[in-house]
């Protein structure tokens, strides 16, 4: 078995698209999720894993770092987006890995068109961006909601180590 170098899976968006439109071409159908992947921890394994199961393809956009503090508080992310994208890429059920700038995946919804999109169970298709919800409405994508792993959380793994950043 070989692995890839992570390294070479984090794309920017132009990348990403080429890679989409190949994989489109060869009738493969790309799951597409999103999140700030602060501390990668079992919740997100799982869910990453069930998402890759969903399609041939799985890419995942993260958020940039001034999207993760306007998201979560002046003190977060606790790491920087590279390391969050490298760690994500070396995932073996992740195909690529993008970094977004802005607080909203709406734009990168509609150049991507992904087949299936997904959130953990903490979300519900009503509480989902309405922008983003509206992006995926106008290309058709599917759009599924994920079990949550209770107790796995970047909050609650802060919140129990009792090392809030400052």
């Amino acid at each position: 078995m070989t692995c890839s170098d992570p390294d070479s899976l984090v794309l920017d968006l132009d990348g990403v698209l080429a890679l989409r439109a190949r994989t489109a071409q060869q009738g493969l159908r790309l799951v597409l999720t999103n999140g700030c992947f602060d501390i990668l921890h079992r919740g997100h394994i799982s869910y990453l894993h069930a998402s890759a199961a969903l399609g041939d393809l799985l890419v995942v956009a993260v958020n940039s770092d001034a999207s993760v503090r306007t998201l979560k508080g002046p003190t977060r992310p606790i790491h920087h987006e590279s390391d969050r994208a490298y760690s994500l890429a070396s995932l073996r059920c992740v195909d690529a890995v993008f970094i977004f700038e802005g607080p909203r995946l709406d734009r990168e919804i509609s150049l991507l068109r992904p087949d299936v999109y997904t959130k953990a169970g903490d979300y519900t298709p009503e509480t989902l961006d309405p922008t983003e919800k509206a992006a995926l409405d106008a290309c058709g994508t599917a759009i599924r909601i994920l079990p949550f792993v209770a107790g796995h959380s970047t909050t609650s793994i802060l919140e129990r180590s009792h090392c809030q950043p400052t």
